[in-house]
């Protein structure tokens, strides 16, 4: 976890103010007990329910109504300017004094990233806060920016203790899982242009009892072509846009549905092609990823995962 300026002691025994910039950060903060303790929090932090009020320190500069082609066409012209897609209200972050920030270096388009936080502090004179930058590529690493989280924030043991409880939960789900058949998964993580899921959704449909076709564990979204799609012609297809709930999700499927060759795949004639909620759950790096691995539980094998996700955290299209 990245961290930047020196506290001295006495600052370091201050009463904790968080300002958290990416929602998996503030999900963590009240997993862990200290949603007290947050003063301020990013325009996307939106859960739990109970931090909505506070003030949002941030912005995004480009449309998110606008359908995924022109959403990509946004973010590749700001990031070819060497822009950020978000903006930090400097006074505002200012003006909440806090001791600690946290960001992610994950990724700059997902999410404030610890550049955009670096930039807004350069401007202070007095001492800055301490920043804490989340850093997941793959399962093992969400459980350790949890543990560090929690030691900067002064309470390792509530870190502990979340990642052992989260790692049970998930544990016994593969384990009920394993005597299952697996069927073939293709996850799309964009629509247009098309990406498959990586990161950490390899291995949480491995655990849930499937066998994913396309991206890879540790690594981030990768293009992907239809053609290849059509053709391994998988058991499930798993639609989870990045920041999209289940409406938007469902707004947008012509963008594969008129493909070339939707109507041959397998998925598609069998009920087996789902929308599942990805803002809230999947690209969340956070506690609930085990929330997570039950919905893809009870879609791969709903005879023995009857979690009642259904309408909530997916739907069948």
């Amino acid at each position: 976890m990245a961290g930047t300026g020196n506290r001295p002691a006495a600052a370091a025994r201050q009463p904790l103010r968080l300002v958290s910039l990416i929602p998996s950060a503030t999900e963590i903060v009240c997993a862990l007990g200290l949603e007290e303790r947050l003063v301020g929090r990013s325009h996307e932090c939106d859960y739990p329910p109970s931090v909505r009020p506070l003030p949002a320190c941030t912005t995004a500069k480009l449309r998110s109504e606008a359908p995924s082609a022109e959403i990509d066409r946004q973010v590749q012209r700001i990031l070819e300017e060497a822009l950020s897609v978000y903006q930090v209200d400097t006074e505002l972050l200012r003006s909440l004094r806090p001791t600690h920030i946290l960001t992610q270096t994950q990724c700059e388009v997902c999410a404030v990233s610890l550049r955009d936080v670096e930039q807004a502090l350069s401007a202070w004179m007095e001492e800055h806060p301490q920043i804490l930058a989340l850093q997941p590529v793959a399962l093992a690493d969400v459980w350790e920016d949890i543990r560090r989280l929690a030691a900067g924030l002064g309470v390792p043991e509530r870190g502990h203790r979340l990642v052992q409880s989260l790692q049970s939960r998930m544990d016994a789900i593969a384990q009920a899982a394993a005597p299952w058949p697996r069927p073939s998964v293709a996850c799309i993580e964009w629509m247009e242009p098309l990406m498959a899921s990586g990161n950490w959704m390899p291995e949480l449909v491995a655990m849930a009892g499937g066998r994913n076709l396309f991206g890879e564990s540790g690594r981030h979204a990768s293009w992907l072509e239809w053609k290849d799609v059509v053709a391994a012609d998988p058991d499930i297809l798993l639609i989870l846009p990045c920041g999209f709930d289940l409406a938007r999700i469902r707004r947008e499927m012509p963008a594969l549905t008129e493909r070339p060759g939707w109507k041959k795949l397998k998925s598609a004639n069998t009920g087996s092609a789902f929308l599942l909620d990805g803002n809230q759950y999947f690209n969340r790096p956070g506690p609930r990823l085990a929330e997570s691995l039950e919905i893809l539980a009870e879609i791969l094998h709903p005879e023995a995962f009857p979690f009642r996700h259904q309408g909530s955290g997916w739907a069948r299209f």
